[in-house]
């Protein structure tokens, strides 16, 4: 195994995502991605929105502004979270990617595109409606993916 692509978002979980994969990756001497897929620009403003690893993103309730500067901002933003994730790991040689569209299917295409071997993402454990609703990036990938996954439960154990 050479590279390790960890997908990232914004959940109480990606911290033990990031940790969990990164640890799978030291252990296969692999080169590590970080991926964050950008939302939507309402998403980051949103109850669902929940800053971890100590990354803030206050500015985006204060900042008003042109649709395409408060896309820069949240880019920005983004950017400084993965950062502050490859400093949380202590790995310098830590890879970032930024991509925008829909997460299951960038998540793939990047995997294939950067010739990983493995994807680490997390699972939200979502039930019923919700799942109905807003689907499972986990489970898209799973389903579309040639690429091995390595799904860590955002269930506390």
């Amino acid at each position: 195994m050479n590279k390790i692509l960890i997908a990232l978002d914004y959940s109480p979980s990606a911290e033990k995502v990031a940790e969990t994969g990164y640890r799978l990756a030291r252990k296969m001497a692999s080169q590590v991605i970080l991926l964050h897929v950008l939302n939507e620009p309402a998403y980051y403003t949103s109850e669902a929105y929940s800053p971890i690893m100590g990354f803030t993103g206050d500015f985006l309730y204060a900042k008003a502004g042109t649709i395409s500067a408060r896309q820069q901002d949240i880019r920005d933003s983004i950017e400084t979270y993965l950062n502050s994730t490859r400093l949380h790991l202590g790995d310098a040689t830590i890879e970032t990617m930024i991509s925008e569209g829909n997460a299951a299917d960038v998540i793939v295409e990047t995997a294939l595109t950067q010739g990983v071997d493995i994807i680490v993402l997390g699972s939200h454990s979502r039930t019923g409606f919700e799942k109905l609703l807003m689907g499972s990036v986990a489970e898209k990938v799973l389903h579309h993916s040639t690429v091995p996954l390595f799904i860590v439960p955002g269930k506390h154990a």
